[in-house]
């Protein structure tokens, strides 16, 4: 990941709705969640959540199927772990052994 696609995803989280919904797809795990049902647990109304939920999709932090006329979103775990893989890029000081044990399970697709 790039800096300016790093400013973009902190961009997209630094909205407390958005990143309430964040962490809400990550919790909901695989299954995901409908969009009126993000909705309805964080009690945004839909419209409003809709554009949120665009913000984090074009940040490449969410991403979503379509399921008939509802549309599915899911934490999109490549861009988090891309996210996470630039902030500890060039961390501890000038040893990044001391990082890599993290490094190393983010990047793991587990």
């Amino acid at each position: 990941m790039d800096k300016t696609h790093a400013l973009t995803a902190f961009s997209a989280l630094s909205q407390p709705t958005r990143l309430d919904v964040f962490r809400l797809l990550l919790k909901a795990g695989e299954t995901g969640m409908a969009a009126g049902e993000i909705s309805d647990a964080l009690g945004v109304r839909q419209n409003t959540m809709s554009a949120n939920l665009s913000v984090l999709h074009q940040a490449g932090l969410v991403r979503n199927t379509r399921e008939g006329r509802s549309i599915r979103y899911y934490a999109d775990l490549d861009g988090t772990r891309g996210l996470l893989g630039f902030l500890l890029e060039d961390c501890c000081g000038g040893n990044p052994d001391l990082c890599q044990p993290l490094i190393s399970k983010l990047a793991c697709a587990c």
